[in-house]
């Protein structure tokens, strides 16, 4: 097979080979410029390409926070992921292959038909417990088959679900089911994670008080005892063993509400975005199938959790609605040991590969023996997602493991966006380290300057979108419409939607993603607003207040660095750092910890009493700390600098 082209003229650019060029959907530049000529028109010819019980009379609406897509269409998001392969004679292919963590646990394998009848059987009994369509129902389950089959269930009826990931804490999971109003929740008693067993239930438990949970489905992972409430709990195998095969898929209207995902807000309080049905099937089915170019005969390979909207779109729904294979992995990438992704690959002959810079720069750190064992030749296509990926590990991605022959997807995009929005596609490129490409055709992005002014080409500023905004785009914050006007429209009103990232764009249109602007961190590619951080650790009785930033991390991207004052008579000691790292993993979970907790005397503020994050953030980044002659207490960045070993 012949390698990726490199460019001789530009060191590190890489272009599709003739090969690539053939197999690619799209390789002719040509689909940007026609694309941004009509961007509804593009939609509505990709739209055509998923089944519709009912045409839509109206492609966009575009009126001010409530833009809508293919309005009075009806279709169903688990009819297009499962019954339509089904029908088309295809129900004998491979869906959904599942890897435990334990390597002496056998596989699970669900082909098309396997999986209608899986997803059917719940949904029945999702109906048959009272859930309607409207109906909110919570997912916090591990990476197992059910998953999948709870979200596919809950959109073939209607249902509204909101996935937490299963590392989150009872706490956590009890904002989300507080703040939906869910009425059932389906959970698990445990799960595997570096060879110890991690209990499900007794959180899940402890996460319902206060809520509106009715009742509570179990899925028998492990056979471990948990406590059962008679009244309330159900085994997942026994609620479904006795239900019909088949469940018809709802006919849902575009702008139906399909699922709710809880994000990080600069608040500390999570914000529930919201993606409806139509829009989003369209272009999480178009993105993933121009991005990673599937084909049949693809293994797709997703590492993301179900609990974040990679594990929504791009292990879920993205590679069922294109008909391939998608692979579920329950564990740890170092458990047993350091190769286990590159054994999965091996050993399911995956040939699209999608997961996060952390990840690889962890494998990097591990050392090159451990791909070098196993044969990696069957990828096709290599992506990442969740925070810009460094130059070394984009080098070391795409010669060791992808052998210099599958193109690198660096894709942006956000939970709101609800499916990607800039990368370069497959069979048309360039595929540079640290540039995650240009925007998808039929997306209109432009980086603008604090004024909302175009900046020029090369220079940095904020990235916006504008209308006819992306299908997928969130329709909103779950009970909150002003503050979703003013998180995503307040600052250059209601025509640019604001990402919060900054960016750079060159003569060609690729973008590359300087970083968030808002007080929100990519730590290992989970976004975490440090407002939750600080919120978690001011719940220790001994803290008085609290500031957290965000630090570079070469492993992680970023991690929190909190500095902590306490109350009154309270001592510093290791044991009390000990104590609020627990705090956070209580509050939020392990993901949160802070990498740093300093005991301080004071942090500076303004005089109207307001923490100046940008001088702590500069302080732990070591860049210039700027201009301090209008805080109240100027003098405590010197003790701070001394603190932290500035050397900026």
């Amino acid at each position: 097979m012949k390698w990726v082209q490199p460019d001789p003229k530009r060191e590190n650019w890489y272009w599709p080979t003739e090969a690539m060029k053939a197999r690619a959907w799209v390789s002719d530049p040509k689909i940007y410029e026609e694309a941004a000529a009509d961007p509804v028109a593009f939609w509505a010819k990709r739209a055509e390409e998923i089944v519709w019980f009912q045409k839509w009379s109206e492609t966009y609406v575009d009126e001010p926070y409530a833009y809508k897509w293919f309005v009075g269409g009806k279709l169903n998001l688990s009819y297009n992921s499962i019954d339509r392969h089904v029908e088309a004679g295809k129900g004998d292919k491979v869906a959904l292959i599942w890897e435990p963590e334990p390597p002496d646990e056998p596989n699970r394998i669900l082909t098309y038909k396997d999986l209608l009848v899986e997803v059917s059987r719940l949904a029945n009994a999702l109906k048959r417990l009272g859930i309607k369509k409207g109906d909110r129902v919570g997912i916090y389950l591990p990476m197992i088959p059910e998953a999948v089959i709870a979200m596919q269930a809950c959109v073939r009826i209607g249902a509204v679900h909101t996935v937490v990931f299963s590392a989150f804490s009872a706490e956590s999971l009890r904002d989300r089911l507080v703040d939906s109003g869910a009425r059932l929740l389906i959970t698990a008693d445990g799960y595997y994670r570096r060879g110890k067993l991690i209990d499900l239930k007794p959180q899940a438990d402890q996460a319902l008080t206060g809520t509106k949970v009715e009742k509570v489905i179990v899925v028998r992972r492990t056979g471990h005892p948990v406590p059962m409430d008679p009244k309330r709990d159900l085994w997942y195998h026994e609620l479904v063993s006795g239900e019909k095969d088949y469940c018809p898929a709802e006919p849902l209207d575009s702008e139906d509400l399909a699922f709710i995902l809880y994000t990080s807000g600069t608040t500390g309080k999570p914000k529930g975005v919201m993606h409806t049905t139509g829009g989003y099937a369209v272009q999480v089915y178009t993105t993933a199938k121009w991005d990673f170019n599937l084909h049949e005969d693809d293994v797709h390979f997703c590492t993301a959790d179900v609990g974040w909207i990679t594990g929504h779109s791009y292990l879920n729904y993205g590679p069922l609605m294109n008909g391939v294979a998608t692979v579920v992995y329950e564990g740890s990438p170092d458990y047993p040991d350091f190769g286990r992704m590159w054994q999965i690959i091996e050993k399911h002959k995956v040939t699209v590969y999608y997961t996060a810079p952390t990840a690889i720069r962890m494998h990097v750190k591990w050392g090159d023996e451990w791909p070098k064992k196993y044969d990696l030749s069957t990828l096709r296509v290599l992506g990442t997602v969740g925070e810009p990926i460094n130059e070394e590990a984009w080098l070391w991605y795409f010669k060791l493991i992808g052998g210099e022959r599958c193109p690198i997807i660096d894709t942006w995009w956000q939970t709101e966006t609800g499916a990607t929005c800039v990368q370069a596609l497959p069979g048309i490129g360039p595929f540079i380290p640290t540039v995650a490409g240009r925007p998808f055709p039929g997306i209109r992005a432009k980086i603008v300057d604090a004024g909302g002014t175009p900046v020029n080409v090369g220079e940095g500023g904020y990235l916006v979108i504008e209308p006819p905004f992306p299908p997928a785009l969130t329709r909103g914050l779950y009970g909150d419409p002003e503050k979703f006007k003013a998180t995503y429209f307040g600052e250059f009103g209601p025509r640019l939607y604001f990402t919060k990232d900054g960016a750079r764009m060159d003569e060609m249109g690729n973008i590359r993603i300087t970083g968030r602007v808002d007080d929100v961190m990519n730590v290992a590619g989970h976004r975490l607003a440090t407002a939750e951080v600080e919120d978690a650790l001011s719940q220790h009785p001994l803290v008085s207040e609290v500031a957290v930033v965000s630090r570079p991390d070469d492993i992680k991207g970023e991690v929190p660095v909190a500095f902590v004052l306490l109350k009154a008579g309270a001592q510093p000691s290791e044991d009390l750092k000990k104590e609020l790292i627990k705090t956070v993993d209580k509050y939020i979970g392990p993901t949160a910890r802070p990498a740093e907790i300093y005991f301080v005397e004071d942090v500076p503020k303004t005089r109207s009493g307001k923490i100046m994050r940008r001088i702590l953030k500069a302080l732990v980044r070591g860049e210039p700390v700027g201009d301090i002659t209008t805080l109240r207490n100027p003098e405590c960045v010197e003790e701070l600098k001394r603190l932290v070993g500035y050397k900026g």
